[in-house]
């Protein structure tokens, strides 16, 4: 085939129509003239709202991601306050509870030292009042340890006292502290008085039935004694002033074949858990009411001739 027979024109497949320059003028101006009859007449309204329902799904897909992340943020943001607020509230809770038990101890301890006051104010010798440091360190004993010792003016054998009766005595001294000897120790004995009888007896220390225990030793199987019975000092022993309360009855066992009773008691002071005592001075030194103070008489009969 020779070269002069080929056409002059390009093969339907390459042939491209309007030249580019043509298509932007024609699409630009029909652009323009529907942005102008839509900006006057709102022609394409319609269309941009059946688009709108159309691609709202998509939009709804779209958006899940982003309303799953801020859903989730504000989630643990959330119970990331309520965990701050939880640990303060928490925290106020404990305070709270510190200061109410503080409160109530204070309180404990007022009313204690109310009745050691007044308690000090009915008895005729001179009163100390001490504090309980801390229990002895020999666990076969009952003895407790104080604050106050020969300097302050605490001597050997000094009654010890609570709000509610005989505590101990005192055994051991030292410069500055002194050791009592509870009346629950077995080896502590203490002349008493049933109020109810008149009958004098002695109560020992007894660990053996229970930790705060008394036995009131030598008594007749068939005395009169009753469980309920006030034990008081009795002041034979010249030590513990008569008529302070020491225990109460809790236990009678009579046998025939014995010839004492077993006379089980309780003391009445807080052997455990005493924080507040009085410490009574020695007896011969018993507060005297002062002498009044003598009149002159010329001054009397001067005052008489006014």
């Amino acid at each position: 085939m020779a070269l002069a027979s080929l056409g002059r024109e390009p093969p339907p497949f390459f042939r491209q129509g309007p030249s580019a320059l043509s298509r932007l003028v024609v699409f630009s101006g029909l652009a323009l003239l529907l942005m102008v009859a839509d900006a006057r007449y709102a022609l394409m309204q319609p269309l941009r709202t059946a688009l709108s329902v159309a691609l709202y799904p998509l939009q709804w897909l779209a958006m899940r991601p982003v309303f799953l992340a801020q859903s989730a943020q504000s989630v643990l943001g959330t119970v990331t306050a309520n965990e701050a607020t939880l640990r303060a509230l928490r925290q106020q809770l404990s305070t709270e509870s510190q200061r109410a038990n503080q409160a109530a101890q204070l309180l404990l301890e007022n009313r204690r030292l109310r009745d050691l006051l007044a308690l000090q104010q009915r008895l005729e010798l001179p009163a100390m009042a001490a504090q309980v440091l801390y229990d002895a360190a020999d666990p076969y004993t009952r003895k407790v340890v104080l604050d106050k010792g020969a300097l302050q003016g605490v001597h050997l054998g000094a009654p010890v006292l609570d709000e509610l009766g005989v505590l101990g005595q005192v055994t051991r001294l030292f410069p500055l502290v002194s050791e009592v000897t509870l009346i629950t120790d077995r080896d502590h004995a203490i002349p008493v008085l049933n109020v109810r009888t008149g009958a004098r007896g002695v109560a020992y220390g007894d660990n053996f039935s229970h930790a705060n225990a008394m036995e009131l030793r030598y008594m007749a199987a068939n005395a009169d004694v009753a469980v309920g019975d006030l034990l008081t000092t009795s002041g034979v022993d010249g030590v513990y002033p008569a008529g302070l309360p020491v225990a109460r009855i809790e236990k009678i066992e009579r046998r025939t074949e014995a010839v004492f009773a077993r006379i089980y008691c309780v003391p009445l002071a807080l052997v455990d858990g005493v924080s507040q005592v009085l410490v009574l001075g020695p007896p011969g030194t018993a507060a005297t009411p002062r002498p009044p103070a003598p009149v002159d008489p010329k001054a009397s009969k001067q005052g008489g001739r006014r």
